[in-house]
């Protein structure tokens, strides 16, 4: 799908009196946006906001240059300055659509004063900004007890208050799983139903839930790890079929609260955990009902999952894996926009860099790990098989899906395997080297693609 967007600078004009209504078009953005002469009066929406207002095509440089007065900026609570937007001409409904306005959803210390942190996004907030700022389009950070109330701006480099504008569409990058269930949280989502703004990847996933789902597309299994929820049955079943398994949260992320067992004989185990009250047992064996004993208290009240083991390529000795970044784009079509291999440090069995593990390039990896005609290959294989579990995970969620890190670890035969799938992956793991990452301008894509094709939204 391809929307027929025309690029526009927005810029303020001191206005005649309170209720100036008059917007002034470039004679050349007149044209090339279907106006017509005969009909000078017509609604301008941003965001989910529209104002009458008379049109003028008037003589102007740069030539998809449009001035607003200053009130009407006010009436759709933006900042008295300059800005780009995409936009299209809806004859049928005479109106003028500006946008994406583009909010993010988080949660973060409350500060009256100071300046806010945005805690491990506050870098990518700021890069959105940059990339939409460059494409055209107005983005904002809020937190949704203050929805509607306050947002924050990038201004000269600072996060400024203000009230904000309604949103085409928000993005969900709320921290907690807690929060996303509370009550305040549902009843922002109830509002933004009512209000008909699109929230994407509204919610984290549960492994076992993505396994289920995966596991129901038979040409997927052979790249599924066999997982069970954990019981003393499922444990004592897994660890005699597999030499390693993994116990899980169903709700975990960032490597935390996995334990990992591997038989050492015909009855003892050892255990490798990420929690520490159980870090003084991991160079000890243990018979499985032991094991079980051990854990008990860290299980209580929680689901976990148990997971077959496989053993996969590492680099120079430490655990590794591959993450995946999935987006889809302006044609409502999956690809990956970054993969990157995380290897773990020493000593640790997980790679995730909340544990400091590090980033490497796939391909370098690979062919050191598989030699130099098999890693583009398998490197190939990856991508397609993230992006058909990320069409399947997002065609399996009632809500929108725009957004998924997939992570894949690769056996000592090249065989890639599915190990999770995140819809809140972490902002940390790209080499952006100042500029705009694809994942970004991926978002940005999307967000556009929602704000301007109502269509799409509807069936979803």
């Amino acid at each position: 799908m391809s929307l027929p967007l025309t690029q526009v600078t927005l810029e303020a004009r001191k206005p005649k009196n309170k209720n100036d209504s008059l917007v002034q078009i470039s004679n050349h953005l007149f044209t090339s946006l279907g106006l017509n002469k005969n009909n000078l009066q017509l609604n301008i929406k941003l965001g989910k906001k529209a104002i009458q207002t008379v049109v003028q095509p008037v003589d102007l440089e740069p030539p998809n240059l449009m001035l607003f007065p200053e009130n009407i900026l006010k009436n759709f609570c933006l900042p008295t300055q300059s800005f780009k937007f995409q936009a299209i001409y809806r004859d049928d409904l005479l109106t003028l659509e500006l946008g994406p306005v583009f909010g993010l959803v988080t949660d973060f210390p409350s500060t009256k004063q100071e300046e806010p942190h945005f805690r491990s996004i506050h870098t990518f907030c700021e890069e959105l900004h940059h990339g939409i700022t460059e494409i055209g389009g107005f983005f904002y950070v809020f937190s949704f007890e203050e929805f509607l109330n306050q947002g924050y701006y990038l201004l000269n480099g600072k996060w400024k208050s203000f009230e904000h504008p309604i949103p085409d569409v928000i993005y969900n990058r709320i921290h907690s799983r807690k929060l996303e269930q509370s009550v305040p949280f549902k009843q922002f989502r109830k509002k933004l139903e009512t209000m008909m703004i699109p929230l994407f990847n509204e919610r984290f996933l549960s492994k076992w839930e993505v396994y289920n789902q995966l596991f129901q597309e038979k040409h997927l299994l052979p790249f599924l790890p066999k997982t069970k929820i954990y019981t003393k049955e499922n444990l004592y079943e897994l660890t005699d079929e597999y030499e390693t398994v993994f116990i899980k949260p169903v709700h975990g992320s960032q490597g935390r609260n996995i334990i990992k067992l591997k038989k050492e004989d015909e009855i003892h185990y050892t255990l490798n955990t990420s929690i520490a009250s159980l870090n003084e047992n991991s160079s000890s064996h243990y018979y499985l009902d032991e094991i079980h004993n051990l854990i008990r208290p860290i299980l209580h009240n929680r689901f976990f999952i148990i997971q077959q083991g496989i053993e996969l390529v590492s680099y120079d000795s430490c655990s590794m894996d591959f993450r995946v970044l999935c987006h889809k784009n302006l044609n409502n079509h999956w690809q990956v926009t970054s993969i990157v291999a995380r290897i773990a440090a020493k000593e640790e069995f997980v790679s995730n860099i909340a544990r400091g593990g590090k980033m490497l390039r796939p391909l370098k990896v690979l062919r050191t790990c598989l030699g130099p005609k098999n890693a583009l290959e398998v490197l190939t294989h990856m991508k397609e098989l993230a992006m058909e579990t990320a069409s399947i995970i997002s065609n399996s969620q009632t809500g929108i899906t725009g957004e998924l890190g997939i992570d894949i670890g690769v056996d000592l035969d090249g065989k890639p395997w599915i190990i999770e799938v995140n819809s809140k992956p972490s902002k940390n793991f790209e080499d952006g080297l100042g500029k705009i990452r694809p994942s970004a301008k991926a978002l940005i894509q999307f967000c556009t693609l929602l704000a301007f094709d109502s269509t799409f939204v509807k069936e979803d």
